[in-house]
């Protein structure tokens, strides 16, 4: 069992909380949490270790024997080590350290039909909620332009409950992004866009744009998008935030692609 704070792999789970960086450097994320960790098992996705607890629920207990029969190196490690480099407030007692450039970040082989590009969203919950959506709703690939934040801090992990797992996920400078969105329509949500949301036909190949809350798009992106796009308020907010707009545009396309 792992008790001492200077253990190599306790130092590496450390690292990979912290900076974007760490990540980068390791190619490595964290997962925490049995729903997480089961999403990571059942993707097929490339574990370095895992870390658990003596208090890791029966569900959590399968899980780790499950693991330990793939050949998935894991090692039990005290709790209050756990959690002193966790950021949750109740931790599962478990925690997968993941390979970051395997397989569900890698992109479609056919040219999507449905992309999300979150464009300078700084907050990592958002962001992460932004993943789950697009998930559910059935987008194809997701585009992470520079200014936007770490969709594999772990803040973003855990808010996007598995979506990590199931979308690929590419981080691209914004001309690898236009080059990879050619052919398809681009819209950009705006709170003063050009169109309503409902009278844009999002049946064709579509790339949508969701900006950051407090600076909106970039130029970058305004300069990319094909229209501009608002959904229409009644009331007298002026604005949504970024989760809450990409749910409903998101789900306009499935809704008009259901039809």
């Amino acid at each position: 069992m792992i008790t001492s704070s200077q253990n190599p792999k306790i130092k590496l789970v450390r690292a990979l909380a912290g900076r974007p960086k760490e990540r980068r450097e390791n190619d490595a994320f964290l997962a925490e949490g049995v729903r997480l960790v089961e999403e990571a098992f059942l993707s097929g996705w490339d574990f370095r270790f895992i870390l658990y607890t003596d208090g890791l629920s029966q569900r959590g207990q399968d899980l780790v024997r499950k693991l330990i029969a793939k050949g998935v190196d894991v090692e039990p490690v005290a709790a209050n080590l756990l959690q002193s480099v966790t950021e949750t407030e109740t931790p599962q007692g478990i925690l997968a350290v993941l390979a970051l450039d395997l397989p569900g970040s890698r992109l479609p082989a056919a040219q999507p039909t449905f992309v999300l590009i979150p464009d300078q969203i700084r907050d990592p919950g958002n962001l992460g909620t932004l993943l789950r959506t697009a998930a559910a709703a059935g987008a194809e690939a997701v585009y992470i332009p520079p200014e936007t934040t770490d969709p594999f801090a772990p803040k973003a992990v855990r808010a996007g409950m598995g979506a990590h797992f199931r979308l690929p996920i590419q981080l691209l400078t914004w001309l690898e992004i236009r080059s990879r969105v050619a052919g398809l329509s681009v819209y950009l949500s705006d709170a003063g866009g050009e169109k309503s949301c409902w009278e844009v036909d999002f049946r064709s190949p579509t790339a949508m744009i969701i900006g950051g809350e407090a600076d909106g798009a970039s130029e970058h992106a305004r300069e990319l998008a094909t229209a501009t796009i608002r959904i229409p308020m009644p009331g007298s907010m002026e604005s949504l935030n970024a989760g809450a707009a990409g749910a409903v545009l998101m789900f306009e396309v499935v809704r008009q692609r259901s039809r």
